[in-house]
């Protein structure tokens, strides 16, 4: 069953919320039958197995196995007048393996190249379809999902590929459960705080009970524990954020990424929880920008169709894939604002975007390994490399636009980055 979700753009330039069209989507349900990570600058050496020592936790689904391995060198602040890193975050909302390989073969492009991403797990994948009654949506009958439930097969290959993620560096978040999308009463549009606690708290219980829910208690455990683990997630189709942000705060998270039609500039707060959208970008040949996501560069090019006519694949392969560089080469050579690219275990339109991604994400590392200060990160490392920062920096940061590079260069200025300013929007509510 495949959720094609649609969702209007705000804030954009004439025209352009007509021609781009939608913010995201969810991934495809169905019941079809490294090296240091991160910073690029060390890491740790940990093992990709548990460690001898781990402690179940519940039932036995998750265990304590203690430091995450293959996490950056502990984050420090920028000296003065030091040129800011260029970090960049690969995401992926749902994560379950359906049985196309595009889980492990994310896994082990971001190993070959000692990156970090951010997998967004939707706890539904990790519950077996004989158990869907369990899952009690807000607004929405017992058991109702706009995604499908895995079969068998697909829950085992996802909690295997979701175990090795964290083991390789990788963060897990969430992409919530039921995925309820649009204008109807029961989407997530419409939640209350206190639904989306009950909703979080679901998904947390999903990857935290699946040997109760599936009976596979031979099984090994997923290697962390997820109340600690879960730093922050992402909406289905971007909706629904200014009631869950008091939850997430309430919860302790330190971020959200469902921001819809965010620009290129260094981030600010909201309710005390960083704001990390999807950013408008260059779209090659277009005279409008398309939001740094797979769903919208299909949507913008073949109207929605997953499967359109198969002599455009070659020139929209190239096109998303040039829209992704040019949003890292805009950032990198400007402001050097974070770049968050999202993305989906898909094959719409010929498996495109999933080899455009690929074609981005190699051209980034490339630069990381030619010796410049690019980080291949999850959402979580940045989050702790911006935390350690000085607030005056931060604020300095924010006062660049979207491809503005700084007056007198980096040395200049950030050069009296010690000194206070007289507002911080990092802080802002």
């Amino acid at each position: 069953m495949r959720d094609i979700s649609r969702r209007g753009l705000i804030g954009l330039g004439a025209g352009a919320a007509a021609a781009m069209g939608l913010a995201a989507c969810g991934t495809q349900g169905g019941n079809d039958a490294q090296a240091g990570h991160g910073s690029g600058k060390g890491g740790s050496d940990a093992p990709d197995t548990p460690t001898a020592s781990a402690r179940p936790l519940g039932d036995g689904s998750t265990a304590n196995t203690g430091k995450q391995p293959h996490q950056p060198d502990k984050p420090v602040p920028l000296e003065p007048g030091e040129t800011p890193p260029q970090f960049v975050v690969f995401s992926w909302d749902g994560a379950g393996e359906v049985g196309n390989g595009l889980f492990p073969r994310f896994l082990d492009l971001a190993k070959e190249h000692g990156a970090s991403m951010t997998f967004f797990l939707s706890g539904l994948y990790l519950l077996p379809e004989s158990k869907k009654r369990k899952y009690l949506p807000p607004n929405n009958l017992p058991g109702a999902s706009d995604i499908g439930y895995l079969n068998d097969t697909h829950v085992r290959a996802t909690l295997d590929n979701v175990r090795r993620a964290w083991l390789e560096g990788h963060e897990i978040g969430t992409h919530f459960n039921g995925h309820f999308c649009g204008e109807a009463h029961g989407s997530v549009k419409w939640w209350t705080p206190q639904q989306w606690h009950s909703e979080i708290q679901q998904a947390k219980a999903f990857v935290k009970e699946w040997k109760t829910n599936t009976g596979w208690h031979d099984l090994p455990p997923l290697p962390f524990d997820y109340d600690k683990e879960l730093a922050g997630g992402r909406t289905p189709c971007l909706l629904g954020q200014d009631n869950l942000l008091p939850t997430a705060r309430e919860l302790g998270w330190r971020y959200d990424a469902s921001s819809p039609g965010g620009l290129q500039v260094w981030p600010t707060k909201r309710h005390g929880l960083w704001d990390l959208p999807l950013q408008e970008v260059p779209f090659p040949g277009r005279k409008f920008q398309v939001l740094s996501m797979d769903y919208n560069m299909m949507f913008n090019q073949s109207q929605n169709s997953t499967k359109a006519p198969a002599y455009n694949y070659p020139a929209w392969r190239q096109q998303s894939a040039g829209a992704y560089i040019a949003g890292f080469e805009r950032a990198y050579q400007t402001n050097r604002a974070p770049f968050f690219i999202g993305n989906h275990f898909e094959h719409w339109n010929g498996g495109i975007y999933m080899d455009s991604v690929e074609q981005a994400f190699k051209h980034i590392a490339r630069e990381k390994e030619k010796g410049a200060d690019v980080r291949l990160v999850s959402f979580r490392q940045f989050v702790d490399w911006i935390d350690v920062q000085k607030p005056e920096v931060i604020a300095k940061l924010r006062t660049l636009g979207v491809g503005q590079q700084p007056i007198g260069g980096w040395k200049e200025f950030l050069a009296d980055s010690g000194k206070s300013t007289s507002s911080d929007p990092s802080k802002a509510a």
